[in-house]
């Protein structure tokens, strides 16, 4: 199923697009949120599968992160060779490299990022999200497919400069990254390591990987994460972008206003968001 979050004049919603038609399962179910849902575990997502009707249409819909209201989304730091390797000098980081990003970081597809008016600095990193479904502890590699729900596209916007001060700093500017346009439930996505991420920047391609050539794998990241905090349904971890990035480039390429950065990742659409200077 592909899930996602949107707005409606009565509201924020959530539902399943089956083509280019959406059922609102705010309406249509008892659980408020996407999160709520994924909480209920199978009973939430037999309930989800069930309804068909055709409530809206995908292109009348404003949409918002898949979970807007996600518990923890939690970011992974030069997790791809082909990233370390544009670092003239850096090595592979010997744990996961693990920050957060605050939920009113996020937006959602269709939605404009802003470069903040701190800086110029303003960076673009395409990455494949992991939605967590079942809550876990300490969770073994060889279970942790088992406790993910699904997987999306994300943009994990960095503000360089403030990211020298810490990466909390540069990670969390106010809309500055995105997801979405949905999740797809893995078992619609198979072998997350098979997928082919690509980037663009006003359409030139500028990042273009398989999912399969992270540093630590989607077992790894479970295990390692799950170690330090304990994982639950709606949870996000962004596993990290290839390299391509703007900052590496010669010279830099930074977001502005005006440019249109694309996230897509087979089987998980494209995410598609155009920037704007904030103002003040």
């Amino acid at each position: 199923m592909k899930l996602l979050s949107f707005r409606t004049p009565q509201g924020a919603s959530h539902g399943v697009l089956r083509g280019e038609t959406v059922t609102d399962l705010g309406r249509r179910t008892r659980y408020p949120t996407l999160r709520a849902l994924l909480e209920a575990g199978e009973e939430g997502l037999a309930a989800a599968r069930a309804e068909t009707a055709a409530d809206h249409t995908l292109p009348d819909l404003a949409l918002l992160p898949p979970l807007p209201d996600a518990g923890k989304i939690i970011g992974i730091g030069l997790n791809y060779r082909s990233h370390v390797a544009e670092q003239a000098g850096r090595e592979p980081p010997p744990f996961p490299r693990v920050f957060s990003r605050w939920n009113d970081s996020v937006v959602g597809h269709g939605e404009a990022l802003l470069r903040p008016k701190a800086s110029l600095q303003f960076d673009y990193e395409g990455e494949l999200a992991i939605v967590i479904g079942r809550p876990g502890r300490h969770i073994a590699k060889a279970d942790a497919y088992a406790h993910i729900a699904g997987y999306a596209c994300f943009c994990d916007g960095s503000v360089r400069d403030w990211q020298q001060h810490t990466t909390t700093s540069g990670k969390n500017f106010f809309r500055s990254g995105a997801c979405g346009p949905f999740f797809v439930t893995a078992d619609e996505v198979g072998d997350p390591t098979t997928l082919t991420l690509r980037s663009r920047l006003n359409g030139e391609e500028v990042q273009h990987a398989s999912t399969g050539d992270l540093i630590y794998d989607i077992p790894t990241l479970l295990h390692y994460v799950s170690t330090i905090t304990p994982l639950a349904p709606g949870d996000i971890i962004a596993s990290g972008t290839p390299e391509g990035v703007g900052s590496r480039r010669t010279p830099p390429r930074w977001l502005r206003a005006g440019d249109v950065f694309e996230v897509e990742i087979t089987g998980l659409g494209t995410l598609r968001n155009h920037v704007i200077d904030e103002e003040g």
